[in-house]
């Protein structure tokens, strides 16, 4: 038999060890979060009590006590460099031989294109000479080529092979098929012209020797009677007999054909009182071998003309073949672009030589100071493998730069133009003025910062020399006549500490000045965490409050912390409540942020009387990691640095 209490008494016991279990559980939690509250309570009190005298001052020293008023707020950036000159150039040869000319001296002001020094050039002008004349002999060959190819041109036009003279064709000497034309050129024809007509009439030898070249007389053709004018083209020298033992010379007589002269034609003639001693047949004046005067060779397709005909100038005598045009066109082409290219290259020896000769003529490359000297006349320059020699040196100093190096969180603010103060270590006393000329975008990488290089030129240099070391500060911003404080009042949160007897004055002139209603609110929520952590149960070790932990918050913040720190996330930014004694903490709204002043843009007036702290850092932080990944930053002393500025 079982009992029912005993099993109930049983089951009590096991519900009782889970209680207990889970107790133990919760409380070994709550201590791991004490634990870490403590640390952080800890350090703030150590932090606070050693920061609490500066914030909690019954007096505040004259020199702490600053005033609001008007001027210039400027946002600047400011970096080191050493001077150089505008340009600079180094003169060196690039050809070898004896300076014969170096008419200048160290100091001098040179001009731009200014002779500085002439090598002898004699070797290059035989060079000069022998590549004029082997242009001269390209670009006669090109015209050649090209008057080949255009007279090539015109004979192949309509592939027909027209006559270049007049005349009657005797016999034929080419066929189809055949090939014509080449350099010795080819027989087509035998070809005479009886337009003009001669004729070989006996003198006695006597009155032959009476006549001249160039007289004209009167021909009498034997069968008509017609006279027709004549005259002498030749007279031999040769003795000859006639029938009968007459002795006689032969004179050569020329006639235009009147029409209906031929070779059985014969005549009579007389030149003043001396009359022939016989007569002559008439002959064509002109007969001869009719050639092809292709320079290429083709082949002949069709012969156009027969035996007996009279051709002109111009008259086709042949068809050509297309294929052996096209071959002999071809050729012709590819003679000209040998030719042109022989020309070409021609030029572009003559040029290089020319080129060469001017290099052995050294002018100065920019206008400025020489600064060094280092070759003069009489002095061999030789080149060894790519070294030169530095033979002068010229700075421009119309104007001195120097390159700042910006911070790649800095360099989207430069810009071409922006007004640079620069002040140098030679003259301390100096103050000079410059402008951003580039911002390069080529940064260079050190240490984990990539710095990018600016250009600035300066305005005037004045006694300023290259290579002296500069501090460049460039203005990026410039608030004129505002409203402003020192640096040092501004603390973190944007919040300003303002004398009593100002806030006073603000209120009855009905301003409103001090916490924001979203601040109230956040002060409100924090009070609202306290009193809630206060109610929670839970036991706490001795220094702490009584209460459980909530998200990991503890019931209350050591003294003098006023940071608030929500649910899972940063503190938001609260006035301290550390204000000196006599100051109320009154939250402005900035402008432009300085080294020295911050613009006020809202929240002050001029003449308002503020706390300021000393130069040295406003503020300090300690930054701890909170369960559920919350974080809280404690302050100490009068706020922390001015927000958003540089």
């Amino acid at each position: 038999m079982f009992n029912i209490s005993d099993i109930k008494g049983k089951e009590e016991k096991e519900i009782t060890e889970k209680k207990k279990k889970k107790s133990r559980r919760s409380k070994k939690k709550r201590i791991i979060f004490i634990i870490i509250l403590l640390l952080i309570a800890a350090a703030a009190l150590l932090f606070f009590r050693s920061r609490g005298q500066k914030t909690t001052v019954t007096e505040v020293d004259a020199k702490n006590i600053g005033t609001v008023d008007r001027g210039n707020v400027t946002q600047e950036l400011s970096s080191s460099g050493s001077l150089e000159a505008k340009d600079s150039y180094e003169i060196t040869s690039l050809v070898e031989g004896e300076i014969i000319e170096a008419n200048f001296e160290e100091g001098d002001m040179v001009e731009e294109g200014q002779v500085l020094y002439v090598i002898d050039p004699s070797d290059m002008e035989r060079e000069l000479e022998s590549a004029e004349r082997s242009l001269e002999n390209a670009e006669k060959s090109l015209e050649d080529a090209k008057a080949d190819y255009a007279k090539l041109s015109a004979e192949f036009a309509g592939n027909v092979y027209r006559s270049k003279v007049s005349g009657y064709i005797k016999n034929i000497s080419v066929k189809s098929g055949d090939s014509v034309g080449g350099q010795n050129g080819t027989q087509i024809a035998d070809l005479y012209n009886d337009k003009a007509m001669e004729v070989r009439i006996p003198f006695l030898t006597g009155e032959a020797n009476a006549l001249q070249v160039g007289s004209q007389g009167i021909l009498t053709i034997a069968d008509t009677g017609e006279q027709i004018p004549g005259v002498i083209t030749s007279i031999a020298g040769l003795e000859e007999t006639l029938t009968g033992g007459t002795l006689v010379k032969y004179v050569t007589i020329q006639v235009t054909n009147p029409g209906g002269l031929s070779t059985s034609d014969t005549a009579t003639a007389q030149f003043g009182d001396i009359y022939s001693a016989g007569d002559g047949n008439f002959e064509p004046c002109v007969e001869d071998a009719l050639k092809c005067d292709l320079s290429q060779s083709a082949k002949v397709e069709t012969v156009l003309v027969k035996e007996g005909d009279f051709i002109s100038v111009g008259t086709p005598l042949f068809s050509l073949t297309a294929d052996s045009v096209a071959d002999a066109l071809k050729n012709s082409e590819d003679a000209l672009d040998n030719a042109q290219n022989s020309y070409d290259n021609a030029v572009d020896q003559y040029d290089n030589q020319q080129d060469n000769l001017e290099d052995y003529t050294i002018t100065a490359p920019i206008s400025g100071t020489v600064i060094e000297k280092n070759s003069k006349a009489g002095d061999k320059i030789s080149r060894s493998g790519n070294s030169e020699t530095t033979m002068a040196i010229i700075y421009d100093l119309s104007e001195l730069t120097f390159e700042m190096s910006i911070d790649e969180l800095d360099i989207s603010d430069v810009e071409v133009g922006q007004t640079v103060e620069i002040t140098a270590d030679a003259f301390e006393d100096e103050t000079y003025t410059g402008h951003v000329t580039n911002v390069s975008m080529n940064g260079s990488y050190s240490n984990g910062v990539t710095t990018y290089p600016v250009t600035v030129t300066l305005d005037d240099s004045g006694d300023l020399m290259p290579g002296m070391t500069v501090d460049g500060i460039i203005i990026l911003n410039e608030a004129e006549d505002t409203l402003r404080i020192p640096a040092g009042a501004l603390h973190r949160g944007n919040i300003v500490y303002v004398k009593n007897d100002s806030i006073e004055a603000d209120e009855a002139a009905g301003k409103t000045v001090g916490i924001s209603q979203s601040q109230a609110a956040t002060d409100e929520k924090i009070d609202e965490s306290s009193e809630a952590m206060a109610e929670m149960p839970g036991n706490m070790p001795s220094g702490m409050s009584e209460g459980t932990m909530s998200d990991g918050a503890p019931d209350s913040m050591p003294e003098g912390a006023s940071e608030s720190m929500p649910e899972g996330g940063e503190a938001p930014s609260a006035i301290p409540s550390g204000a000196p004694e006599g100051f109320t903490a009154v939250r402005v709204e900035t402008g432009l942020i300085s080294d020295e002043y911050v613009e006020i843009i809202s929240g002050l007036n001029e003449g308002d009387e503020i706390y300021v702290e000393a130069t040295e850092s406003n503020s300090m932080g300690m930054m701890f990691g909170m369960p559920g990944g919350g974080r809280m930053t404690i302050s100490g002393g009068p706020g922390g640095g001015p927000g958003g500025g540089r």
